[in-house]
């Protein structure tokens, strides 16, 4: 990963899409150790983790982890999943964070050198483009080890460095751990 120590960074986690990538290979990622990973490449600015909560949910398995982050160093950015019953009569939920993730970025920029953005989608495209057009250096974290790519290759040929989640779970992943399915 090619972070200058003297740069400032900030992460900002699409924690649904970091989520998906990280069961699609099989690890639950140690949010304490990724803080201390980055801590340790450089200066530490900023770190939110995005992801949209069904409020009426008696109990939401994304709970524990969302208070977690919250009181140990993640600045945790959440609003109400929207759910609908689609044209077959399925629920639904949709609950799209990349506007507020967008928006924070941008505002953010004038604070940081480097973003590191843990998505794969497609959409952050733009924003890349736009911090680069600012000066600042992005790395995207995915993956490609799937049989699918996580990582759009728009994304991936805009940003200036990719790290494959795989990469870094050898330092921040840990086994996975069997628990309900998060909505």
């Amino acid at each position: 990963m090619a972070i200058d120590p003297r740069e400032k960074i900030a992460l900002f986690i699409d924690g649904a899409n970091l989520y998906a990538t990280s069961k699609a290979i099989g690890i639950d990622i140690d949010y304490r150790k990724l803080l201390a990973e980055f801590s340790a490449k450089a200066y530490l600015l900023r770190a939110n983790y995005y992801t949209a909560l069904i409020e009426d949910q008696e109990y939401s398995s994304i709970r524990p982890l969302i208070d977690w982050l919250d009181y140990n160093g993640f600045t945790v950015v959440t609003k109400p999943a929207k759910e609908f019953t689609d044209a077959a009569g399925r629920r639904k939920v949709k609950g799209n964070m990349d506007i507020e993730l967008t928006v924070d970025a941008l505002e953010l920029a004038p604070y940081y050198d480097h973003l590191v953005l843990f998505s794969g989608d497609g959409d952050f495209t733009a924003l890349v483009a736009a911090l680069q057009r600012r000066g600042k250096r992005v790395t995207v974290v995915s993956t490609l080890t799937t049989p699918t790519p996580m990582i759009s290759d728009d994304l991936r040929r805009q940003a200036d460095f990719f790290l494959d989640v795989a990469e870094l779970a050898k330092t921040v992943g840990r086994p996975q751990v069997q628990r309900p399915t998060e909505a």
